[in-house]
């Protein structure tokens, strides 16, 4: 090397940045056009900014898991594994075992749904990936889905993912308004627009909380029916309704025209990855070789591993436990709410669920205000992670199930003076 090589040099760490800005510049064009539409959830955005030390998170709608009997769950693995370890830990079919397929069955019956065929079950790696299948075995790029606004925010981007377009249909606090929706599959039709379903979550919507009235239940998918659109039912919240009465599903009474969607991931453990879909009869075949074709099979030791917990434990006692925790801590929120929120906030006030959802006055831009609630000690979740649109939104969620009763009131005492900031430098 010369001495005016030398005075070229780079240092090491520019050298291997040019290199990866390289690479990837030539690998740019082999991108598909759909992976442009994947994006990063906004709830995983600050996944790792809740476990900052001294913040309060309201932001994740994590189960509470300590209420579990975990050394009890220990002793079922440990067994399935000494005793039934070859089949634990090999591949399984790929529909998952008939055996948890038929405990669903019972467990469904307790949210509603009666007669239900095992033969019709699929076992998924959670909801979401149910959501995936059925945006794959249904939609074609341009295609559009309906869906509740505001709504599941993982639910949005699996199917933006697959090129669908994303309509919304207005809620109010009754839910799914019907005539709304009867107006936007008109709109839409009369464009020449192909609607494939609705995606709703009809009990204790995320983010909302709201629950759709039982009297609009039925409505909703006669709509749909006349109009030739499925409806796909995400119901994870279903059992844990704070007064022990789950409202009806849509699927009860509509076998042919609604895909259900159901997990363990909120009334068991989400690490589990065990979900399912209740499909139609006519539709499960396509459905079930999307979904084999992704996962190839479940996990079969978490299937065992819940049948069992499901035969040997009080799993419905366990769901007693979890009512109670979690309308204790509903209750504290919506109080620190009342004693701490400015005037001109409101809220929603769920039946069960996680959630709560709260709107500002309009002209309030909750996203950037996350950053100045995380300098204050709390986290939240903006609300236009949970809408298609691309507008800014003067609402936020606060999820109260897995925070103790004083770190909620806490978390809302530090939260109240951003928003209130904020909304009085919208009124000025």
């Amino acid at each position: 090397m010369t001495s005016q090589d030398a005075d070229v040099a780079l240092p090491a760490e520019t050298e291997v940045a040019l290199e990866r800005a390289t690479a990837a510049h030539r690998h740019q064009h082999l991108f598909s056009q759909r992976s442009a539409n994947i994006k990063q959830s906004a709830v995983r955005d600050v996944f790792d900014v809740s476990m900052r030390p001294g913040l309060v998170s309201l932001a994740g709608g994590n189960p509470y898991l300590q209420s579990l009997p975990l050394e009890k769950i220990a002793g079922m693995a440990q067994r399935l594994i000494a005793e039934h370890g070859m089949a634990a830990l090999q591949y399984g079919g790929g529909q998952g075992t008939e055996e948890l397929r038929r405990a669903i069955c019972d467990v469904m019956e307790h949210e509603g749904i009666t007669g239900a065929d095992p033969a019709n079950v699929v076992i998924t790696a959670g909801s979401q990936s149910a959501q995936d299948v059925a945006a794959k075995v249904f939609c074609n790029p341009g295609d559009v889905v309906l869906c509740e606004d505001p709504t599941y925010v993982g639910a949005l981007n699996t199917f933006e993912a697959y090129e669908v377009q994303v309509e919304p249909v207005a809620m109010d606090e009754h839910g799914l308004i019907p005539s709304e929706l009867q107006r936007r599959i008109e709109e839409l039709q009369g464009e020449g627009r192909g609607i494939k379903f609705l995606y709703t979550i009809p009990s204790f919507n995320n983010p909302s909380g709201i629950t759709l009235a039982a009297e609009r239940r039925q409505h909703v998918v006669d709509i749909c029916r006349k109009a030739g659109i499925l409806v796909l039912e995400d119901n994870p919240y279903g059992l844990l309704r704070f007064d022990g009465q789950p409202l009806r599903p849509l699927r009860a009474d509509n076998p042919d025209d609604v895909i259900y969607l159901g997990s363990f991931s909120k009334i068991l453990a989400p690490g589990l990855r065990i979900g399912w879909a209740l499909l139609p009869d006519h539709l499960q075949r396509s459905f079930y070789l999307a979904n084999e074709a992704v996962t190839l099979c479940p996990p079969t030791l978490n299937q065992m591993l819940i049948t069992t917990y499901l035969a040997e434990h009080d799993w419905l006692g366990q769901i007693n436990t979890y009512r109670q925790l979690y309308a204790e801590r509903c209750a504290a929120m919506l109080a620190a709410l009342k004693e701490y929120m400015p005037d001109g906030a409101s809220w929603t006030e769920p039946e069960g669920g996680f959630f709560v959802w709260v709107t500002l006055p309009e002209g309030v831009d909750t996203y950037p205000l996350l950053y100045d609630a995380i300098d204050a000690g709390v986290v939240f979740i903006p609300g236009a992670a949970f809408s298609p649109s691309d507008k800014p939104s003067n609402q936020l969620r606060l999820a109260f199930s897995a925070v103790p009763e004083e770190a909620i009131r806490e978390g809302v005492r530090r939260l109240a003076p951003v928003l209130g900031k904020a909304m009085a430098g919208a009124g000025s």
